[in-house]
């Protein structure tokens, strides 16, 4: 079964989902391996590699070393359109619906769609939503376009049903990484209530209680980097919290 089918069918059962962002340009070597031996030993369910600034030869040795060590699905979490590799098991071959910048809703997909084409890898279309998480953040820098205000559910709502209904997999909101604060309980649980596919949640989570709030607001999948870049025991913290709200619990 594909990754995108596993995801449907936990959300289905009402499991949640754990994902660890790797960003190859942050992670020292060291603390890569301290991450993997605890993601592993915890049964943490997907790797996303990517960021804002990644050269490929860096991707391709961090996805290389993840591989070797691991058998957790890797899941290409692209800044740009040269962030591809077939060392990877999927992509999230992202949509930036929050913002008006024509280059990230579709002109770079239109730049990888023949290597993607071509490639082994499983494709899942993904709606991004950036959220303000008070302050700029990288993926906004480098986007050039304004995230949704923090306090405006109604928008995130809108644009998320208008992604779904454009056919997009799933829905992805994000505070960026180092957000100052992360997405509200309020807006995902507005958008959960809005649409059908699976609701992913990120930037700003630095908390097992954090954590554990998102999930009931209806998130389905988590991503939690930066804090784990600095604190790698977070993740057995965040997954007894994702595994204590089995079937909606």
């Amino acid at each position: 079964m594909h990754l995108y089918e596993n995801l449907k069918a936990a959300k289905q059962r009402g499991e949640k989902r754990l994902a660890v962002l790797i960003d190859p340009d942050k992670l020292r070597l060291q603390r890569l391996e301290q991450v993997l031996e605890l993601a592993v030993e915890c049964g943490v369910h997907y790797f996303f590699i990517g960021g804002s600034l990644v050269v490929n030869n860096m991707l391709d040795a961090v996805l290389a070393e993840v591989r070797q060590r691991c058998d957790i699905p890797l899941v290409l979490f692209p800044g740009n359109s040269f962030q591809l590799s077939y060392r990877a098991d999927a992509i999230l071959f992202l949509s930036l619906i929050s913002g008006r910048n024509p280059e990230l809703l579709i002109g770079q997909h239109v730049i990888s769609a023949p290597f993607l084409k071509m490639s082994p890898l499983e494709i899942i279309s993904t709606g991004y939503m950036l959220i303000d998480g008070g302050v700029q953040t990288a993926v906004q820098y480098m986007s050039n376009t304004y995230p949704i205000p923090a306090g405006k559910n109604d928008i995130a709502v809108c644009t998320a049903l208008a992604g779904e209904l454009l056919g997009l997999k799933m829905i992805y909101l994000d505070a960026g990484s180092g957000a100052k604060n992360p997405v509200s309980e309020s807006m995902i649980e507005a958008v959960h209530g809005a649409i059908s596919v699976p609701l992913l949640v990120g930037g700003g989570i630095r908390t097992p209680e954090k954590a554990l709030a998102n999930l009931r607001a209806g998130a389905d999948l988590l991503v939690v980097g930066n804090a784990i870049e600095q604190d790698p025991g977070l993740i057995r913290e965040i997954m007894a919290a994702v595994g204590s709200l089995k079937f909606g619990v």
